[in-house]
């Protein structure tokens, strides 16, 4: 789920941050710049790990800031394809299911991959999976802020300033999308795989 990247920037640094010890200056700078990020094909940026290596500094003439090449390790959130992870049911749509990890929305389960068979609940705005014990049918819903046990299928990645004049669909804009499914035993929301509840 995360892995830790080796990188090397040049980093500049404003007057402002002068006043800090330069591996302070450095990783202030890598971290406003990354943080929270997408780095194509890498993951979601999360911290800096450490600094490796900081080169010589030097100044370009009418720029009072200073540029240091830096090599550093990063912590990214990249989940590798039949990872098991687990997370919140953020929204429905007739579509599919949003789900949320807190620090990363952008996690997609398309109907085709939801467990079978199922139905989506206008009303409710929500998934019904119609479970047959043989006896008997029983409606299990995927109501928002539950917790869901998905297994990526793939991970997307779309250069937003390419398409950004182009797209119609804001979804289509995501620079990261994880694509889920819960369409085998023991994935779904937790409760359905609780003993009293099936």
């Amino acid at each position: 789920m995360f892995q830790l990247i080796e990188l090397r920037n040049n980093v500049g640094i404003r007057p402002s941050l002068f006043k800090l010890e330069q591996t302070k200056a450095v990783k202030e700078v890598l971290n406003t710049k990354l943080a929270n990020k997408v780095l194509y094909p890498h993951g979601l940026c999360i911290a800096l790990h450490d600094i490796l290596n900081i080169g010589d500094s030097f100044s370009f003439p009418g720029d009072a800031g200073t540029y240091t090449s830096v090599l550093f390790r990063y912590i990214v959130f990249r989940p590798f394809e039949e990872e098991v992870i687990i997370g919140r049911v953020r929204r429905s749509s007739p579509d599919g299911v949003w789900v949320t990890l807190g620090f990363f929305e952008d996690i997609f389960i398309p109907e085709a991959y939801l467990q079978s068979p199922h139905r989506f609940d206008q009303e409710e705005n929500c998934w019904i999976w119609e479970y047959s014990d043989g006896l008997e049918t029983h409606n299990l819903y995927m109501d928002e802020r539950e917790e869901i046990r998905f297994r990526v299928v793939k991970v997307e990645f779309n250069d937003v300033a390419k398409r950004a004049a182009s797209a119609t669909d804001s979804e289509e804009l995501l620079p990261m999308k994880i694509i889920g499914t819960i369409s085998e035993p023991g994935l779904g929301l937790l409760s359905w795989w609780k003993e009293d509840n099936i």
